[in-house]
C-alpha cells in the first residue's frame, strides 16, 4: 500500500514526511508513573512527524542524556523545547552550594507565610498526608542558559522556546546548524520573534493546553501570518485531528503543533489519571488559571481550581507558584483524591475518546486532512 503524501515547506525545512509537530512534553515528576517522555518523541518522529522533547523538569545533565537516548533510538529529526521566562533568563543563576535537591517540605518553608498557612489549612481540612517529594534545584527551568548550551553542544535539529523569546541564542544556534522555533499567543510577540531571527513561529490560540495566551486560534492566525512574512507559521490550540490540520493549511500555515492529542496516547508520558480526565472531558472541562505555575495555563478542571479561587491569595511569580501547587498535588495523589488532580490539557479534550498509539494518531490525522483537501473540500465548494 502506497504511503500517504502530505508535504509542505515545513517538511522540506525539517526533513520530515508530514507537517505535524508534537508539542514538547516534559517528564512527569509526581506519582508512581514518573518517567521520561523520550518514547513519545521517538514514536512521533518515526511516524513521519517531528517529536519534541519537553526539557522542563529535567536537570541539565538529564537533558543531555535524554537527547542522546533519542538519538540512539531514531535517526529521524526531533526537537527540544525549553522554557525561557524573561525574569529567569536575565537573572543571575542561583548558586545552591552543590545541593541538587531538597525535600518539598523544606522548599515550602521558603514561601511567604500566608501561602504556607493556606497549604497547611487545606491539608488539615481534607486530611491529606505530607507527600515525601524532592524538589530539584538545578533543573533546566532554573538554569535555562545552561540548558540552551546543552542543546547547542548536542546540535539538536530544532530548538523550541515554549515560553519566552529565544532571540538571544539564535546566532549561536544557526552557527551550529540548529533551527529555532518560537511560540506566541499574540501578533506583537510574533513580530518581535521575526526580528530576532527565528526560523519558525507557532501561533498558539487560547484553546491550547499548557501555557497559553488570550486570543482564539482562528482570530490569531491571520495576524501572525501577516506579521511573520516569509517565516513559516504553525497553528496550535484546538487541533487534534485531520480537520484541524486541513483548516490550518487552508489558513496558510505550514503545519501544526499538537499537544493534548499526543498526550492522550500510549506513549504519552502523562499520569493515567490525567489521560482519563482528558477522555472524560467535554469541550468545557478545562480551565485557564495562574494557580499551577504563576503564568496563564490551561489544564483539565479539578477541584483544586475551586480551592485556589477561594484562597484569596495572588499567585506567586513563575516558577515559585509551582511549589504551591506541587505541595498539594503530591498529597492529593498520595491520598488518591483524583478529583483534585488535573494536568495540562486543551479544549480539544472534548473530541478525544480513545488512547491510541502515537503513530496511529499521525497517520489518521494525515489521511483525514488529505481527504478533506483533495476530495471533500473541492466537492463542497464551487468556484466560477
Amino acid at each position: 500500500m502506497a504511503r500517504t503524501v502530505l508535504r509542505t515547506k515545513l517538511c522540506d525545512m525539517l526533513g520530515i514526511e508530514y507537517p505535524i509537530l508534537c508539542a514538547g512534553m516534559g517528564p512527569v515528576l509526581i506519582g508512581e508513573q514518573a518517567g521520561s517522555p523520550v518514547e513519545l518523541v521517538v514514536a512521533v518522529s518515526e511516524a513521519g512527524g517531528l517529536g519534541v522533547l519537553g526539557g522542563s523538569g529535567f536537570t541539565v545533565d538529564e537533558l543531555r542524556q535524554a537527547i542522546r537516548e533519542i538519538r540512539s533510538r531514531t535517526a529521524k529529526p526531533f526537537g527540544v523545547d525549553l522554557l525561557l521566562p524573561k525574569n529567569v533568563v536575565q537573572g543571575k543563576p542561583v548558586d545552591y552550594g552543590g545541593i541538587t535537591e531538597v525535600p518539598l517540605s523544606a522548599a515550602v518553608m521558603t514561601l511567604p507565610k500566608p501561602y504556607q498557612e493556606w497549604i497547611r489549612k487545606v491539608k488539615d481540612e481534607l486530611g491529606l498526608p505530607d507527600a515525601e517529594l524532592m524538589v530539584r534545584l538545578n533543573t533546566t527551568t532554573m538554569r535555562p542558559k545552561e540548558a540552551v548550551q546543552v542543546c547547542i553542544e548536542e546540535k539538536v535539529p530544532l530548538f523550541c522556546a515554549g515560553l519566552g523569546n529565544p532571540g538571544f541564542m539564535v546566532p549561536e544556534a544557526h552557527a551550529s546548524g540548529i533551527m529555532v522555533l518560537g511560540i506566541t499567543g499574540n501578533v506583537k510577540n510574533a513580530g518581535r520573534m521575526v526580528e530576532s531571527g527565528v526560523d519558525l513561529i507557532v501561533a498558539q490560540g487560547f484553546e491550547g493546553g499548557g501555557h497559553t495566551g488570550r486570543v482564539g486560534t482562528m482570530a490569531l492566525l491571520p495576524g501572525v501570518l501577516d506579521a511573520a512574512g516569509d517565516v513559516p507559521v504553525l497553528a496550535a490550540g484546538g487541533i487534534g485531528d485531520g480537520r484541524g490540520l486541513a483548516a490550518a493549511l487552508a489558513m496558510g500555515c505550514a503545519g501544526v503543533w499538537v499537544g493534548t492529542r499526543f498526550l492522550a496516547t500510549r506513549e504519552g508520558g502523562a499520569l493515567e489519571v490525567n489521560k482519563q480526565r482528558i477522555l472524560s472531558s467535554t469541550d468545557e472541562d478545562t480551565r485557564v488559571s495562574l494557580a499551577i505555575t504563576g503564568k496563564t495555563s490551561r489544564t483539565s478542571y479539578s477541584r483544586f481550581h475551586d480551592l485556589w479561587n477561594a484562597s484569596g491569595l495572588d499567585p506567586l511569580p513563575f516558577p515559585m507558584q509551582v511549589l504551591v501547587s506541587s505541595a498539594l498535588m503530591g498529597s492529593f495523589m498520595e491520598a488518591r483524591r483524583d478529583d483534585y488532580v488535573g494536568g495540562f490539557a486543551g479544549q480539544i479534550s472534548g473530541i478525544i475518546s480513545e488512547i491510541k498509539p502515537a503513530r496511529q494518531v499521525v497517520e489518521e490525522m494525515v489521511a483525514e486532512a488529505r481527504d478533506i483537501l483533495a476530495r471533500r473540500l473541492p466537492g463542497a465548494v464551487r468556484l466560477q
